[in-house]
């Protein structure tokens, strides 16, 4: 059979990419050039060498009747919905915000409101196009010669490889998503719930199709369920002036569109557009609504890493340094209480976003990212600046964070700021397991490696 031209243009341009990678010096180190990045790691220098990877974005096929797409490693969420919608299916997991790209989300590791049932991104993948730090392109699957590199791929941050293309598992994907959002009065309540809605897959007799939650206070929490349907007596709007998190404690049921459902969370950043004014009613009605986007808020959080414009007109005004907390974390459901108690009394910050974690197949293991299949766990998400004592300093704030979340048995995402020392950082993200693929896949280190790209953000 003749290859597609999408497949003809893919086949050219991993060549040209193992190219250039042979003729980059062999003593600096390689990173990909790339337009988009959900990283909130700023790096301390950008040094070495870069590999343009813009030719590694879209969709090259999707087969509907297998339930399956091939998709390059650069394309966005956003534009691998854009594919897979019409054809009445999407991904298992789609990473809350839409410029979050197929390959960051799975070497990277993402979450979202199906992963309670789906586990996460990297679980629905069958195999990987990896670029290798020895200019090889191998493809790895769960059960080929190089499924070391399969499994322990999720968590590597590029630090193993870059991913040039991925086959990934699709879902029917419904017309509507049905809401239901469930008021809780304190957490025990809540985390009883969460592991009965995990474990069974429904509430009050409907099934739930997608899981996730708002923390708002110790006596204010809502879990959000979504149910598939076919069809809807009304849908709303949150792309505009109306906003997705201010309407969950405002009424009780709501009806959205599958695309206006899936990108619920990036019109406003979750709720952290508030800090740019955005959700003030005026600037609201002045900002265009096309900017409303998670990516254009980025920009603006870089602006201000570079200039520090507020920062220095809130020291004139007498304001404390603040700290940025920007972070995902995920404890046992039986923590939930826990964890919720110390990052309150630490950091005051609110809302939380709560989002269900179980794994999918309890037969897996992810080398880097492991989970427990028999526990169900819970990812927090919390992001925003908080007001340091004075005297202290950055980590004050994220370091406590770290050990609270260590002592509770849980671990943190790395596309934040990270603080552990070398030997804490080892003992819970892969330690001699990742040294072996290291030295197997990326053995002149071309690659920064995992412990010095997410905590010494070279």
């Amino acid at each position: 059979m003749t290859e597609s031209a999408a497949w003809v243009a893919y086949r050219r341009n991993v060549e040209e990419m193992r190219t250039e990678l042979q003729q980059l010096p062999a003593n600096t180190p390689v990173r990909l050039r790339k337009s988009t990045s959900n990283l909130f790691r700023p790096r301390q220098r950008v040094t070495g060498s870069a590999l343009d990877a813009t030719a590694f974005a879209g969709v090259i096929d999707i087969d509907a009747k297998a339930l399956t797409a091939d998709v390059l490693g650069m394309t966005t969420y956003e534009d691998l919905v854009t594919a897979t919608l019409p054809h009445g299916l999407m991904p298992l997991v789609v990473p809350e915000l839409k410029t979050i790209t197929l390959g960051g989300a799975v070497t990277g590791v993402g979450i979202e409101s199906t992963s309670f049932r789906n586990g996460c991104p990297h679980e629905s993948v069958l195999e990987i196009d990896v670029l290798t730090g020895t200019g090889d392109v191998v493809t790895t699957t769960p059960t080929n010669e190089h499924r070391d590199l399969f499994f322990g791929f999720p968590n590597s941050y590029g630090s193993l490889g870059y991913a040039l293309r991925l086959r990934i598992e699709l879902e029917p994907a419904p017309p509507y998503v049905h809401l239901r959002h469930i008021r809780y009065d304190n957490v025990a309540s809540c985390a009883e719930a969460i592991a009965s809605i995990c474990a069974t897959r429904s509430y009050d007799g409907e099934p739930v199709d997608f899981l996730d939650g708002v923390w708002f206070s110790a006596n204010e929490m809502y879990l959000t369920l979504g149910t598939k349907t076919a069809t809807a007596p009304r849908t709303s709007d949150y792309t505009g002036r109306d906003i997705y998190y201010r309407s969950i404690p405002a009424q009780r049921e709501d009806w959205l569109t599958i695309h206006d459902y899936l990108w619920r969370w990036d019109t406003d950043w979750f709720w952290c557009s508030r800090a740019f004014g955005a959700q003030h009613p005026v600037v609201r009605a002045l900002w265009p609504k096309s900017r409303l986007r998670s990516d254009v808020f980025w920009r603006l959080v870089a602006l201000e890493r570079r200039y520090g414009v507020k920062q220095r007109i809130d020291r004139l005004r007498g304001k404390p340094d603040i700290e940025y907390v920007i972070q995902d974390i995920e404890v046992s459901v039986d923590r939930l209480a826990d964890f919720l108690s110390f990052l309150d009394g630490q950091t005051g910050m609110s809302p939380v976003w709560l989002c269900p974690l179980r794994l999918r197949d309890p037969a897996a293991h992810w080398d880097l990212y492991p989970l427990d299949a028999a526990t169900t766990y819970v990812n927090f998400g919390f992001w925003g600046g908080v007001d340091l004592p004075p005297g202290e300093q950055e980590p004050f704030h994220n370091r406590a964070i770290e050990r609270a979340v260590a002592d509770l048995g849980g671990r943190k995402s790395l596309y934040s700021t990270a603080f552990y020392t070398r030997e804490e950082f080892a003992s819970t993200y892969g330690g001699t397991t990742y040294d072996l693929l290291k030295k197997t896949y990326d053995p002149d280190s071309r690659f920064p490696g995992l412990y010095e790209k997410t905590v010494q953000r070279a």
